[in-house]
């Protein structure tokens, strides 16, 4: 009697372990700087600026919601074939995103929308994000991943800009 309580005690347990739904894994969060791989792509987080208006013209600057956060990125590619370089996300501590713009006016060095890295090869170049100035991460991967992929952007990483427009020169007159 005793064994046959045991096995079912065993089996009962065996039972809880078993779920046909799987939690998501643990993100990997690299630091800024650190090689981030996702299959054959190398990511590389070289800077981060958060400035509130962009462009050179005085009257007519871009501004955003929140902050634009100019994220630089390095992309190599080691595989044989050429890879898209997906879209990218920032991510705060509470798990809120703030997905990349479509839109570059502005930004010198503008990665683009849809981008491409060729075999053995690296691209690189700014993704600009609108939010708020904070602590995140730039997640890599597709949020359909079962682990996220991310790099780290602390704040003592971003350069902070007043973005100072240079006024437009005028001739003062000759005495």
């Amino acid at each position: 009697m005793r064994s046959a309580i045991v096995f079912i005690s065993f089996l009962s347990l065996s039972f809880a372990g078993c779920s046909s739904v799987s939690p998501k894994s643990a993100a990997t969060i690299y630091a800024a700087g650190d090689k981030a791989t996702i299959g054959s792509l190398v990511y590389t987080l070289t800077d981060a600026e958060s400035t509130p208006a962009l462009g050179d013209d005085p009257s007519n600057p871009r501004t955003p919601a929140n902050r634009f956060y100019l994220i630089k990125v390095s992309v190599s590619n080691s595989g044989a074939d050429d890879q898209p370089i997906p879209a990218m996300t920032l991510v705060d501590d509470s798990g809120h995103t703030w997905p990349e713009l479509s839109d570059g006016t502005g930004v010198t060095n503008w990665l683009g929308v849809v981008r491409k890295v060729g075999s053995a090869q690296t691209e690189q170049g700014n993704v600009v994000f609108d939010a708020p100035m904070k602590h995140y991460r730039l997640r890599l991967n597709d949020t359909l991943d079962d682990k996220e992929i991310a790099i780290d952007v602390p704040l003592s990483f971003v350069r902070v800009s007043a973005h100072v427009v240079p006024p437009t020169t005028t001739e003062l007159p000759k005495k």
